[in-house]
C-alpha cells in the first residue's frame, strides 16, 4: 500500500542510505516521500569546494534525490556538527510533521559517533509528541500522529537490533540510481557509502527471503508490535 514517509537525519545522505530503499518502493507503489536533514552534512566538503559552496551543492542534492523517488526535500538551517538539541529544533519538526502528515517517521538510532544523529535521535521522538498532542502557535497546522522507527546507520551504535525487515526489492534499482546523486556517497575516500548500503540490503534480503530489504528497529518498549513491514 503507498504511503507517506517522512526520513529525517541529522544530515543531507543520513536518510537517503537508511531509508532510501524504503523510500523508493514506496515511490513504485505510487507513494509520497519527504526528507528532512536537520543540517546539510556541509563539512565533508570536497577540495574544490569551500563549505559554503558545498551546502548549496548539498541541497540540490537532497531535493534530486527527493524528485526521483516521487518526494520533497526540507532542510533545516543549522550548521553540520552544531545541531543544537533544544526545543527550538523540536517545534521545527513538529511543524514539517503536521505539514507532511506522514504515516511513517523514520529517523536515526542512537549514536556515540556523531554528535548532529544522536541529537536527531532525541529531537525527533520528542517532535513527534509535540505534533501528535500539543497546542501551540509554535506548530502550525492541526495535530498528526505518525510511529517513529529507527533506521539502521553505520555511524550509529552497534546495539542496534532489528525489529522487523521491510521487503525494497521493487524499488532497489530506483534508489540505487538516486544514490548517485549524492557526492560522497559515489566519491567519498573515507568509507565505501555505496557498496556498503546497496551490499546490506542484499543480506537483509536474505534474513527477510527477499531479494533486497532494509531493517529497522524501534524502543524496546515497542517490541511488542514487532511486525514485518511499517
Amino acid at each position: 500500500m503507498a504511503k507517506t514517509i517522512l526520513a529525517i537525519g541529522g544530515h543531507i545522505g543520513d536518510a537517503e542510505l537508511t531509508a532510501g530503499g524504503v523510500m523508493a518502493a514506496n515511490a513504485v507503489e505510487g507513494g509520497k516521500n519527504y526528507t528532512l536533514a536537520l543540517t546539510a552534512g556541509e563539512r565533508g566538503n570536497p577540495p574544490h569546494l569551500t563549505v559554503a559552496e558545498y551546502r548549496e551543492q548539498k541541497i540540490s542534492e537532497a531535493k534530486a534525490f527527493a524528485e526521483m523517488v516521487n518526494g520533497e526535500a526540507f532542510v533545516l538551517k543549522y550548521q553540520d556538527g552544531e545541531l543544537p538539541n533544544n526545543e527550538e529544533v523540536r517545534y521545527q519538526v513538529a511543524s514539517i510533521i503536521r505539514k507532511v502528515k506522514p504515516d511513517v517517521i523514520i529517523t536515526h538510532w542512537h549514536s556515540t559517533m556523531h554528535k548532529d544523529h544522536n541529537n536527531t535521535h532525541q529531537i525527533v521522538p520528542d517532535a513527534q509528541f509535540l505534533a501528535s498532542v500539543v497546542e501551540s502557535e509554535r506548530i502550525e497546522g492541526p495535530r498528526h500522529y505518525a510511529p517513529v522507527y529507527f533506521a539502521e546507520n553505520w555511524e550509529d551504535d552497534l546495539d542496534f537490533r532489528p525489529a522487523f525487515y521491510v521487503d525494497i526489492t521493487k524499488g532497489y534499482e530506483l534508489w540505487c540510481e538516486a544514490l548517485k546523486t549524492q557526492w560522497f556517497v559515489m566519491n567519498s575516500k573515507d568509507f565505501k557509502y555505496y557498496d556498503y548500503y546497496t551490499s546490506l540490503a542484499r543480506c537483509r534480503g536474505c534474513l527477510n527471503k527477499t531479494m533486497y530489504a532494509e531493517a529497522f528497529t524501534v524502543f524496546d518498549r515497542n517490541r511488542i508490535m514487532r511486525k514485518d513491514s511499517f
